[in-house]
């Protein structure tokens, strides 16, 4: 009887210290696992993007991969429109254009609006046309979401952090540079995006 008390006492700590073990694991791995979000970096202030992976897989994909590539490091935001939005992702200061990766498909059909504060890609009169470009809404553009007659474009995110660099951007002055109208007069400048 002693000795079946002793192995089932045993086996408790063994259980327990299991337990611990695997509960330790599981927040290390929570803490090195991406959480869905970039973190941008720019010379007037800091902005953090939560992703939508599960309505916009193909975009958001695309958008990390230029992410994880430093691709974004030194682009500016080259378009800002107050009362609408700010685009960036395509330009560096001096107005060159950086080659991309091919485009991507459309997936502006996934639910999601173009209100403010979330961030869409950018395209041109060819749906399926996004390559690099993006741009955060600074207002509600529910104009923009897909429709029947309208393709839209395809909200993958949102502004969890930096309501206030985003204000700030949209204010800036602007002026025509390098052909383009709407481009800040002293550039907006993405130093660094990581994904956190």
């Amino acid at each position: 009887m002693k000795i079946k008390k002793l192995v089932l006492k045993r086996s408790g700590i063994v259980v327990g210290i299991i337990i611990v073990i695997v509960a330790a694991a599981a927040a290390l791995l929570s803490l090195r696992t991406p959480k869905g979000e970039v973190f941008m970096q720019t010379n007037v202030g800091n902005i953090t993007l939560q992703l939508y992976s599960d309505k916009a897989p193909i975009t958001v994909q695309n958008f990390e991969n230029y992410v994880k590539d430093g691709f974004y490091d030194g682009t500016v935001f080259h378009r800002v429109v107050k009362g609408f939005v700010i685009q960036g992702g395509g330009f560096m200061s001096n107005g060159t254009q950086k080659p991309t990766s091919p485009p991507i498909s459309l997936e502006s059909n996934n639910g999601l609006s173009n209100v403010q504060y979330t961030i869409a890609m950018a395209r041109t009169s060819d749906p399926n046309s996004a390559t690099s470009q993006f741009f955060i809404n600074t207002a509600d553009n529910s104009f923009l979401d897909y429709n029947p007659q309208n393709p839209g474009y395809a909200v993958f995110g949102k502004v969890v952090s930096g309501f206030d660099t985003v204000d700030k951007i949209e204010n800036v002055p602007v002026a025509t540079k390098y052909g383009m109208q709407d481009w800040p007069i002293s550039n907006i400048i993405i130093e660094k995006m990581n994904i956190i």
